[in-house]
């Protein structure tokens, strides 16, 4: 008889953060990484030195080894490709290794990400006229902001 264990992942990470730094970093952020680690829960946060050696390969992975992973939406967000693309990811590895994701909606509307409104709207025509953007790469950003509202998460204005 074949072990069963066989076919379940070996996460590295319990947790994935995925956030727009200068909206949270230094509120929202830095206080649920600190509660995580308190309870021993093995959490990856990029830092700032490692956006500025644009080496997105190593976020990418981490996404991939985590079991879970924590999306906060706030008022920047959507300006953010790096964010972008690791939703991107983080939503293929929801559908095709199970990864849990929960999004949290800080200090924005979920009606606002998912409609791609006010400063996501704003965020997506810069992103629509830049001569250097992969449409298509475009179009999977706004199918995954479309998609993660309605992923069961929590809407920080209902706890304020």
């Amino acid at each position: 008889m074949a072990s069963s264990s066989s076919s379940v992942p070996d996460w590295k990470y319990h947790v994935f953060l995925n956030f727009r730094g200068e909206d949270t970093r230094r509120t929202f952020i830095c206080h649920l990484y600190e509660a995580l680690v308190r309870k021993s829960i093995n959490t990856f946060i990029d830092d700032e030195e490692l956006r500025k050696g644009n080496d997105l390969s190593q976020l990418l992975t981490a996404i991939s080894d985590s079991r879970l992973s924590v999306v906060v939406f706030s008022q920047n967000y959507g300006s953010s490709t790096w964010c972008l693309k690791e939703l991107v990811q983080i939503l293929q590895c929801m559908d095709q290794k199970k990864q849990i994701v929960i999004p949290i909606f800080y200090q924005v509307d979920p009606s606002h990400v998912r409609k791609i409104e006010g400063s996501f709207e704003k965020a997506f025509s810069k992103h629509e006229l830049d001569p250097n953007a992969d449409m298509e790469e475009v179009q999977r950003w706004r199918s995954a902001l479309q998609r993660a509202p309605n992923l069961c998460g929590w809407d920080s204005q209902n706890y304020q």
